[in-house]
């Protein structure tokens, strides 16, 4: 019998990382009012988005990202519209109701003067009401230098032993580099090893300056929130509140920051 193919580096990268059905969720509650419309920045695979207009009635999304190996993933599919291009740059495409950069994507962005900026053409880029959120990390474990294995279930009764590494971190200027490495086993067998399958430098932005640039940039109001739903009711609404105890957020915390246009 033939062995199944193996996974490469995205197929773990969206198994390992990423959980669509929790951010779409998440996104639809902290907008409130059943947006159909997502635009994500610097997508990737645009694992999100194509859940988005697979999962929502009537739902359309944009997808961005400079990698047009990542993106591909997403062509053809009814509803999602993919641009490899620079999410600095302007790009023609309908306003969105939800504009998600995440994965700690605004990172890439490493001055404040290009982040207010990228934050001033987000905002234009939004329906009236519309929502832009982001993710960062923080507390005092940001800036250490190690790494965090999980085990991760892969089909065909594979597993992955996926590694995440701060590897460089400087809280002079605020600069990390974070690295994912993938070993796929089939059994005790090690059936893929791939070393810094991805590696990010980044600006860690903390929550404050997140606050004042979205402010800057136009935005009317900006809230933190936990990154999964608080809560759902008997017929599926799902409900966000902000995080307002900074005693909540503990010596670490990965959270969303999410900025309002006025409608």
């Amino acid at each position: 019998m033939t062995a199944p193919p193996l996974p490469d580096r995205f197929d773990l990268y969206e198994a390992s990382v990423q959980s669509p059905p929790d951010m779409a969720r998440l996104l639809r509650a902290v907008h409130g009012h059943s947006p159909t419309r997502l635009g994500e920045d610097f997508a990737g695979t645009a694992d999100l988005t194509r859940h988005w207009v697979q999962s929502i009635p009537g739902a359309s999304a944009v997808a961005i990202d400079l990698d047009g190996e990542a993106l591909a993933r997403a062509e053809s599919i009814d509803g999602l519209q993919t641009i490899v291009g620079d999410v600095t740059l302007h790009h023609g495409h309908d306003p969105v109701d939800v504009l998600h950069a995440g994965n700690f994507s605004i990172g890439y962005l490493h001055a404040r003067s290009d982040l207010v900026a990228y934050l001033r053409a987000a905002h234009e880029r939004l329906n009236p009401g519309g929502v832009f959120v982001c993710d960062t990390y923080g507390g005092e474990s940001a800036y250490v230098l190690g790494s965090v294995e999980k085990q991760i279930p892969l089909p065909h009764g594979r597993h992955c032993v996926y590694t995440w590494e701060q590897r460089e971190a400087d809280p002079m200027t605020g600069m990390v580099t974070d690295v994912l490495h993938f070993r796929v086993f089939d059994a005790d067998e090690c059936v893929l090893d791939l070393p810094d399958a991805f590696v990010y430098r980044w600006r860690l932005w903390s929550l404050p300056e997140l606050r004042d640039a979205m402010l800057e940039a136009g935005f009317g109001g900006v809230e933190v929130y936990a990154q999964l739903p608080d809560a759902e009711d008997a017929d599926g609404n799902v409900y966000a509140e902000p995080i307002t105890d900074p005693d909540w957020l503990g010596d670490s915390f990965i959270v969303c920051v999410a900025a309002r246009r006025g409608r």
